[in-house]
């Protein structure tokens, strides 16, 4: 008994909390291993191919095309972090409009604002693989939510727009995706 006390003695408060830090990281890793707790790798429900738009506002273009163009590659930076190539799969371009009344005022007309003429709201599609969680889907460590930040980069541009849709594609055979926007490169 007087061994046991000699051996208590000898041992000081920063022995004790290292041996229950210890031991708190055995019950953790016990319960991980007996499936109680859940980690990253056992949220993730499925991998699927997604499609996402991205918002592009008040883009000034005085050339002749829009250097995004359907069928190409950009790279993106989500959140400021760079991430990778993603295919282009749509882009429609639109100049800036103006609302006008008419003249019995019941009605209003929609035209393209004149004293805007090289400015451009454009909307990029891209597609990407990704892991699909409960909380949506997760590309480069990044949830892909509306709302999220973007960047778009190319050899001639870098574009900054915000996420505005996100689908998540069906398996098909040959996995290709059939969107209804019209593709406008040319700027007139």
């Amino acid at each position: 008994m007087e061994k046991i006390k000699e051996i208590f003695s000898k041992i000081r408060t920063v022995d004790y909390i290292i041996i229950v830090g210890i031991l708190l990281a055995l019950i953790v890793g016990f319960f991980t291993f007996k499936n109680f707790r859940q980690t990253a790798s056992n949220q993730i429900e499925a991998t699927s191919k997604i499609s996402f738009q991205v918002f592009i506002r008040g883009v000034t273009l005085t050339g002749n095309e829009i250097p995004l163009r359907a069928k190409e590659k950009t790279f993106i930076s989500i959140r400021n972090v760079p991430y990778s190539d993603l295919d282009i799969l749509a882009v429609k371009a639109d100049r800036k409009k103006i609302v006008l009344p008419t003249i019995n005022s019941k009605k209003v007309v929609i035209v393209e604002d004149v004293s805007q003429a090289n400015m451009y709201d454009i909307t990029v599609t891209l597609t990407d693989t990704a892991k699909i969680t409960k909380d949506g889907a997760v590309v480069g460590g990044n949830k892909i939510k509306m709302g999220l930040p973007i960047t778009l980069e190319g050899v001639d541009y870098k574009f900054t727009g915000t996420v505005s849709d996100l689908k998540v594609m069906p398996e098909t055979d040959d996995n290709k995706f059939h969107d209804t926007i019209n593709t406008n490169n040319d700027v007139q």
